[in-house]
């Protein structure tokens, strides 16, 4: 191992044999965490090529179960986000497109940081279950056209062990780890094609178009190595997405959107994504076609019927979703007010979703409990005239003690201008 390191640190290519034998020392412990630090380090600084990072993907890939859905009939398609705040359309996207006919075949993770994960806010409807054996999610999909399972211990078991050294070294940031930790759990579960919402902004873990190019490029790569299509989305996260940020309160958005009556961004990006993902899947010829099968099916209700479906093949309780006031509520609320008259010229998502971790709704620690009736209600976003005084955010808390940090982070999220500002689009760029 001390040869591997000295390698990679001198810049030199490895071989896949040699990653075979560093992940399965890592996962069987021959090789202790310093070591596996220290090549991590090394990679950060020196990078890998395209050829290595196809093969880490393919070794950490191949350290659990891989999960085969050759059973299941037609392409299926799976769709990532790089992690955003009020970022809830793969509670939209999954009922939505399995509606529409392709088989949506999904592991989701959960939130740390300023991020909200799938998982939390599934499991704030109550008895919904994202764990399952391979057979169960196999049978879901093969049976509801859907499912959504969390990561466990036999699948891409070099992943979770990596990521979390990661995140204590330093070493998160470097693209080619974020793509080989992202692709292998794709590639792990089975789906034959995938769409790749890459979130770039304050509130992203990618700041510039120009890195989400980089990743971009990567992923691609890897997927045409292991014959796998993958399209990619570069899509604005400087203000949060929809008005919604924090677990139930996106499920409640969700619903909405899926009923129709969503938000204009959320819902469009939805319809974007998804209709790419039928492309992908062989339902449609082409995304225009996409996008009008898509609206088809939230326009005759069987979007939100499959939402229902899907929440209850999962153990969830689905009067929660036909009376979303049973979901999961606040004791206490707080509005947030302008200061100012003028227009809102910046919405930083970063700070939004920092002020909905303080209010409990997100993870400051990974052992961190989530209030799930926990959140923020947007009123106004970017380019709305406001007065002083009025309302610009609802805050909830079960603990009226974080009021206060949150606050703060309101204070600088929110930039109030005379000159209403230029509308930017959500969708920056496509590559497939």
């Amino acid at each position: 191992m001390v040869e591997l390191i000295i390698k990679k640190r001198s810049g030199e290519v490895l071989s896949k044999e040699e990653y075979t034998t560093i992940i399965q020392g890592f996962i069987s412990g021959e090789i202790p965490d310093y070591q596996i630090s220290a090549f991590l380090m090394a990679i950060y600084f020196k990078g890998l090529n395209q050829e290595e990072t196809a093969n880490l993907t393919d070794v950490m890939m191949r350290s659990g179960e891989l999960i085969d859905l050759k059973e299941i009939p037609g392409t299926k398609v799976d769709k990532h986000s790089t992690g955003g705040v009020g970022d809830k359309t793969t509670l939209v996207l999954a009922p939505l497109v399995a509606a529409a006919g392709a088989p949506v075949a999904k592991m989701s993770g959960r939130g740390l940081g300023h991020t909200g994960g799938t998982l939390d806010k599934l499991e704030s409807i109550k008895g919904l279950s994202v764990d399952m054996t391979r057979k169960e999610f196999i049978n879901k999909v093969k049976e509801h056209g859907i499912a959504v399972c969390g990561q466990n211990e036999s699948l891409v078991p070099a992943d979770k062990k990596l990521y979390a050294l990661r995140d204590v070294t330093g070493t998160v940031e470097n693209l080619s780890l974020i793509a080989s930790s992202i692709m292998s759990k794709k590639l792990a579960c089975g789906a034959e094609a995938i769409v790749i919402d890459i979130k770039v902004g304050y509130g992203a873990s990618i700041k510039t178009t120009k890195e989400a190019e980089e990743l971009a490029k990567i992923m691609i790569g890897i997927g045409s190595k292991m014959n796998r299509k993958v399209s990619v989305f570069f899509t604005a996260m400087s203000q949060p997405l929809g008005y919604a940020v924090g677990n139930a309160l996106e499920v409640k958005e969700a619903i909405d959107t899926l009923q129709g009556n969503g938000p204009d961004d959320l819902t469009n990006l939805c319809l974007e994504l998804g209709s790419e993902m039928l492309v992908l899947g062989k339902v449609v010829k082409n995304r225009v076609e996409g996008i009008k099968k898509l609206k088809d099916q939230i326009l005759s209700g069987a979007a939100y019927e499959k939402f229902k479906e899907f929440v209850k093949s999962q153990g969830g309780e689905i009067n929660m979703l036909e009376k979303p006031g049973l979901l999961p509520n606040a004791k206490y609320s707080e509005s947030y007010k302008s200061k100012f008259d003028g227009y809102i010229t910046e919405l930083n998502a970063l700070d939004i979703g920092l002020a909905s971790v303080k209010l409990g709704a997100g993870r400051e620690t990974k052992n961190s409990t989530i209030d799930y009736g926990a959140g923020i209600l947007l009123k106004k976003k970017i380019g709305d005239f406001v007065k002083k005084g009025e309302v610009l955010a609802m805050l909830y808390s079960n603990n009226q003690a974080n009021f206060v940090k949150a606050m703060e982070y309101m204070d600088l999220a929110y930039k109030i201008g005379e000159d209403k500002p230029v509308s930017k689009p959500l969708i920056l760029k496509t590559l497939t």
